[in-house]
């Protein structure tokens, strides 16, 4: 499966030791990696991403409020969120009940499931 690169994709993880960004640039993707999502939100108003992939379990604001929040200035943002904790689906659910609808991988996240999703979501519906 050949992934098609996009303009940007904005991956934020507190935790420093998540390669995500690093597999999405050797795999041809322009990805910029970020630990605060405040920062991601500041750097998104520079250049809006094309793609959000985000940890929910944060410090400042979960990944869930980041996702909303770049939906919200970016309306054709995909969202990606990912979480090992069970709490995340507590977060997820008070989102979907407001309207939101986001994709959720599991940690750990195998490289190929997580490459497999980002094709997925890169990939253009069929014209009806």
């Amino acid at each position: 499966m050949s992934l098609q690169p996009v303009s940007r994709i904005v991956v934020v993880d507190d935790e420093r030791i998540i390669a995500l960004a690093a597999l999405l640039q050797m795999k041809g993707f322009s990805a910029k990696f970020f630990t605060c999502p405040l920062e991601a939100l500041a750097a998104a108003q520079l250049k809006a991403p094309d793609v959000l992939i985000s940890d929910v379990a944060m410090p400042s604001i979960s990944g869930v409020d980041l996702a909303i929040q770049m939906r919200a200035q970016y309306p054709t943002c995909k969202i990606l969120l990912f979480s090992g904790q069970a709490g995340t689906m507590d977060l997820l659910g008070d989102a979907h009940a407001e309207g939101h609808d986001f994709h959720l991988l599991l940690k750990p996240v195998p490289p190929n499931e997580f490459l497999l999703k980002i094709g997925k979501m890169m990939t253009p519906l069929p014209a009806v």
